[in-house]
């Protein structure tokens, strides 16, 4: 991925951002934007599978929220839908050794040119699912080798990735400061 690349990127976070900064009856928990830390990643997808169809990917990030929940956001390099991202989340990822990380998957968020607007950009739509991703690398060396995910959504759709990074140095923003320290046992850099 090249530097514009990185500005799709950064996209991705106001996208995967606008839905917490509206108050709309459809999203009561998402007062105030929560994100406090997003890595951009630089490298490819080998496998990009949304309900068994492929896609390139234009751009990966990792976002990272106050209240716990994370997320693995792809921007897909979709010809027919440029708004199209779809993002592998669950709530308290961990690491299962220094250089692994596992999140549960509990949702996939999924955006689209067709999904409604709040401020001019398209609010995923939260759609119940199983799965896992599985990171190796380490945030704070900077490093991301690789990122696996699988999921399948209560209707049977199934949603693969592999990435795998150029070895670029990924580059991780602290997007807000921690008003109070993080409950004891929960890194938020993980």
């Amino acid at each position: 991925m090249t530097k514009s690349r990185t500005w799709q990127a950064l996209t991705i976070a106001i996208l995967v951002a606008a839905p917490a900064l509206a108050q709309t009856p459809d999203y009561p928990d998402r007062a105030k934007p929560d994100v406090d830390l997003y890595a951009l990643m630089s490298g490819k997808c080998p496998t990009l599978k949304v309900a068994g169809r492929d896609f390139p990917c234009r751009a990966v990030a990792y976002f990272h929220s106050e209240k716990g929940r994370a997320s693995f956001t792809i921007a897909l390099d979709d010809p027919d839908d440029h708004s199209h991202i779809i993002s592998f989340s669950g709530e308290n990822g961990s690491r299962t050794q220094a250089d692994h990380y596992l999140l549960s998957v509990d949702r996939m968020e999924l955006n689209s040119q067709d999904r409604p607007k709040v401020d001019g950009l398209p609010v995923p739509a939260f759609d119940p699912s199983d799965g896992a991703c599985r990171q190796i690398g380490n945030f704070a060396r900077l490093q991301v080798l690789s990122i696996v995910c699988s999921a399948t959504d209560k209707t049977g759709r199934q949603y693969q990735l592999r990435f795998e990074s150029d070895g670029t140095p990924i580059t991780l923003r602290r997007v807000r400061e921690f008003k109070k320290a993080p409950p004891q046992g929960i890194d938020p850099y993980r």
